[in-house]
């Protein structure tokens, strides 16, 4: 038999037989689909046979539009290397999934449910670009990434600044051991030392043992569970969450969501917006739901800005705010060049975004060392998980920070430049590969960055891990006209 048989064997089946309970409405769409060539189309033909089926499993539901086309923005095809699977299972059933008695029962559902209530499901494509003078290993942080997000089955959000968003999660891992600093002032960046190693493996049962997914109770890793129930029973690992951005819904209740990957958006929200998202601890019975965000941005409670200590860090909104003269643009970061034949501009550094309120996702998960990790090394004395947070917040954002005014921009984090004594800041990016899991929340615009009860699940909707695929496969139809 040809070695491209059997895969097409398994897909003209899938494309042939409608399971138990499909219509012949249904059974026409298939062979519409199938007429199409969509299974055939560049960017799915050789995709791994589970993804395949899903994304077929999609085109044939309603929808407003077929999954996304993957175009190549190199000469070269894109490659696929991982996805996800998404389904609403997985974690505590919630408001927005499920009725529950005396809350939510006698009304209309207001995520999943819609198209006679078939099961929502999702596929995630990750695919490297492989631009000339650029990496195209997708461990490598300096790789250009594009993530593809379709969704069958989230109904159209109706109510004012609503949404749903993407969210990319890395697990905290145990760090390897090393000597700390020589300056006295604890670990070494993505380290831990003997004491904290010691005092961790001694806690439960010696889950958090080096390179293994770090576990707050020392016991076996408990991701998040159907049987999970807020707040005391829920996953043991600490999370680092990446935004793929916010979006809606269509008319026939599919979703489809483009996100670029890089240096310049592999960044998470600030972790001290954390206690205030109504999912860390008890901020509804202390009234700190939404307390502090970090719509002026700065280095958090125990920052030292300009100003001095203060919810902002210290900094004046008049100086760092939003400035409808001068709006603040995320997306201000890239160089540009004469040679670039979308915009030809020569390169200004200093008209780049300064007003981030983020920072680099590996700077993050850094933080969350020092929190839960360096029991020994970091604040001993202190054993409140908000105040080692706040801490760790402003002394990490602090080791990289130049103008020391407690923001972190593009050129100060810069993935091909040095900081704290000379680390290269490629240790400041989680590359793609290593973000374990993903999740879609239903969203509200209450000012946070942080995703909605973080990092509870209680605004969960979707959720499924991550396939890796070895080697990549092309995943892409020549070219898109956009040379970003």
């Amino acid at each position: 038999m040809h070695r491209h048989a059997r895969p097409l064997i398994l897909l003209a089946a899938c494309l042939a037989t409608p399971s138990v309970g499909v219509s012949a409405d249904q059974t026409a769409d298939a062979h519409a689909l199938r007429a199409s060539g969509f299974a055939e189309r560049g960017d799915i033909r050789h995709l791994p046979a589970a993804l395949k089926r899903r994304l077929i499993r999609l085109a044939r539901r309603p929808h407003s539009y077929p999954p996304l086309t993957v175009f190549a923005e190199a000469p070269k095809p894109s490659r696929l290397f991982g996805y996800y699977l998404l389904a609403t299972h997985g974690f505590e059933p919630n408001v927005f999934t499920t009725t529950i008695p005396g809350i939510n029962d006698g009304t209309a559902p207001t995520a999943t449910g819609p198209n006679h209530d078939r099961p929502s499901l999702a596929a995630v494509r990750m695919v490297v670009e492989p631009k000339p003078g650029l990496p195209t290993d997708p461990n490598d942080p300096g790789a250009f990434i594009d993530i593809f997000t379709d969704i069958s089955g989230l109904l159209v959000i109706n109510n004012e600044s609503g949404w749903y968003e993407g969210w990319m999660i890395h697990d905290l891992v145990m760090p390897p051991i090393a000597d700390p600093r020589t300056d006295g002032s604890g670990a070494q960046f993505g380290t831990m030392t003997t004491e904290d190693a010691a005092a961790l493996a001694a806690l439960g049962s010696g889950q958090n043992l080096p390179g293994r997914i770090f576990t707050k109770d020392g016991q076996a890793v408990h991701f998040p569970h159907e049987g999970d129930l807020f707040p005391d029973r829920q996953t043991n690992v600490v999370p680092v969450q990446l935004s793929m951005g916010a979006y809606n819904c269509l008319q026939q209740a599919d979703c489809h969501s483009y996100w670029e990957f890089n240096q310049y958006t592999d960044w998470v929200f600030p972790q001290y917006e954390l206690p205030f998202t109504g999912g860390f601890a008890n901020e509804f019975s202390e009234g700190k739901l939404a307390f502090l965000s970090s719509v002026v941005p700065g280095s958090g409670p125990s920052g030292t800005g300009p100003q001095g200590p203060g919810p902002t860090g210290g900094n004046d909104p008049k100086v760092v705010g939003d400035d409808p003269n001068n709006p603040r643009d995320p997306d201000r970061l890239l160089d540009t060049s004469r040679d670039d034949p979308d915009r030809p501009m020569v390169n200004n550094p200093e008209h780049k975004e300064k007003r981030l309120r983020f920072i680099p996702s590996g700077l993050a998960e850094e933080i969350l060392r020092d929190v839960y990790v360096r029991v020994k090394s970091f604040e001993p004395a202190i054993t409140d998980t908000k105040q080692r947070l706040f801490d760790a917040y402003a002394k990490e954002v602090a080791r990289v920070d130049e103008n020391k005014d407690g923001i972190l921009s593009a050129i100060e984090v810069d993935l091909e430049d040095e900081s704290d004594g000379g680390q290269s800041n490629e240790r400041l990016f989680i590359p793609a590969t290593r973000f374990n899991r993903f999740a879609v929340t239903r969203e509200i615009n209450d000012g946070l960055l942080a995703p909605r009860f973080a990092p509870s699940q209680r605004a969960w909707v979707l959720n499924g891990a991550l396939h890796l695929v070895s080697p990549p496969v092309n995943a892409s139809i020549p070219q898109d006209d956009d040379n970003r």
